[in-house]
């Protein structure tokens, strides 16, 4: 489909890799209409000349919007308390019914102090919550993070020193009160052990708008798993965000062809 392409627009689905540029003899650019780029072989394509953009620092509140959303409905039980109504099993108030977790002044660990992560603590600031987060600039060991942490938030980007940052042990560490969210990327979890955890009631809950694989099968263990949201990688999605988002991958689409560097490119580490 790209032999005769000169550029191409490409989606997180699309998978830009070593069979696609070597069968894409004319191709000059690739515009990611995303953030990440793991979805794309930096290395094939800097061998086959291939110049690569995204679209940077333009969903970074519609995603931290709906990190706190997904962190707030996990916490309360809203997608539990929802599917009450619809089955027409309303209850009259009742103490022990629907109980959730306190948000106000709970601790949130966030890893990935980026854009996004620390848009994610400037919300989580109104709620008068303590933030611990990984990295420099104050930051804390992952491990002192997951014991201390009430939510914990992803924000880090996907490679190989990511790829199943949160593991078996990783979960093991924990509270068995504890919730964790990811918005980032879903390789990042260990998809298996977090649907073991769940069941054994390891940790409380779990809030995700990415999966690995993405989409998931319909007879995925983790849709079946208890106390998880699973929503389908809506992170930018507001209308402001993706306009945006189409317009910075156009910018760079049209750049390279012109002959001139992308305004936003993407270079190996």
């Amino acid at each position: 489909m790209t032999e005769h392409a000169d550029g191409l627009l490409s989606l997180l689905s699309d998978r830009v890799d070593e069979a696609l540029l070597e069968g894409s003899p004319r191709l000059r650019a690739v515009a990611n209409y995303a953030v990440g780029y793991d979805n794309i072989d930096l290395r094939a394509a800097a061998r086959h000349g291939v110049a690569v953009g995204n679209t940077p620092d333009v969903l970074t509140d519609a995603t931290a919007d709906l990190t706190f959303a997904l962190l707030l409905a996990a916490a309360r039980r809203l997608a539990e308390a929802i599917d009450t109504v619809r089955r027409g099993e309303w209850v009259t108030w009742e103490p022990g019914a629907h109980l959730g977790l306190d948000v106000h002044g709970a601790t949130l660990g966030i890893v990935g102090m980026g854009r996004i992560g620390r848009a994610v603590a400037r919300r989580a600031q109104g709620f008068s919550m303590t933030v611990l987060h990984t990295g420099r600039d104050g930051g804390v060991a992952l491990e002192e993070l997951l014991e201390r942490s009430d939510f914990v938030s992803l924000h880090c980007p996907l490679n190989s020193h990511t790829r199943h940052l949160i593991d078996a042990a990783a979960l093991s560490r924990m509270r068995p009160t504890a919730v964790l969210i990811n918005t980032a990327r879903g390789p990042i979890v260990d998809q298996a052990a977090l649907v073991q955890a769940l069941h054994e009631g390891r940790i409380a809950g779990a809030a995700l708008d990415v999966t690995d694989p993405e989409p998931p099968a319909p007879d995925d263990p983790l849709l079946s798993a208890p106390n998880v949201l699973v929503v389908p990688h809506i992170g930018s999605a507001t209308r402001s965000a993706r306009e945006r988002m189409a317009d910075l991958a156009v910018d760079n689409l049209i750049a390279a062809l012109d002959g001139l560097p992308m305004p936003h490119p993407v270079t190996l580490p």
